[in-house]
């Protein structure tokens, strides 16, 4: 009787045990879970955000403010403008926006996409722009393109962009290479063939 006593009661304390690992082991599960939580979806929302900030700077940049248009860029953004190096800085984009944005120049741009990162701190934009301007004859050109933005959320909260990439969608003018001029023949080489020219005729004749 004793022996059975010992031995049930052995078993209670085996079972006790297992249950307090059991709940243990749930209880850090739950824990674990609830620190790994998912963030909320925020793309639709910083989708709508930015395609109204995109809009405001496309407006801006009619109204030809520099200082304004430079101030959508985040501090390490970077500006691939065509046909020129890459300004990195916020004095080189300045300066690219400063000769773009000219009296003589009109400047618009659309976003067609905007897609945003789940992580909700990446964006880019793809779209069109058009821009006419005067030639150095004050002649008025036109000019269509497209764009890509890579934008980026700010510590503060805010979008800015990071990376801005623009080409036109006109083909370069290739100006015809000029008709070869055709030298002529050193004066001694001409008089050495009168020369000859009269010898042939006097022993023909």
């Amino acid at each position: 009787m004793t022996s059975g006593r010992a031995e049930r009661k052995g078993m209670k304390q085996v079972y006790s045990r297992a249950a307090i690992g059991c709940g243990c082991f749930a209880l850090a599960l739950i824990l674990s879970s609830c620190g790994e939580k998912t963030p909320p979806d925020t793309r639709a929302a910083d989708e709508s955000a930015i395609r109204a900030l995109d809009a405001q700077w496309s407006k801006t940049s009619a109204a030809r403010d520099v200082d304004g248009a430079v101030s959508y860029y985040s501090d390490d953004a970077s500006l691939l403008p065509p046909n020129a190096p890459i300004a990195s800085d916020k004095q080189g984009i300045r300066a690219s926006w400063a000769s773009l944005l000219t009296p003589d120049t009109s400047l618009t741009w659309q976003a067609e996409k905007v897609e945003v990162a789940r992580s909700g701190d990446l964006a880019y934009v793809m779209g069109v722009y058009q821009m006419t301007s005067k030639d150095a004859h004050g002649k008025p050109t036109s000019d269509t393109g497209k764009f890509v933005e890579v934008w980026k959320k700010q510590a503060d909260g805010k979008w800015k962009t990071t990376v801005d990439i623009f080409n036109s969608d006109v083909a370069v003018q290739v100006a015809a290479a000029p008709a070869p001029v055709r030298k002529a023949a050193p004066r001694h080489r001409q008089a050495t063939k009168r020369k000859r020219h009269r010898k042939t005729q006097q022993s023909d004749n």
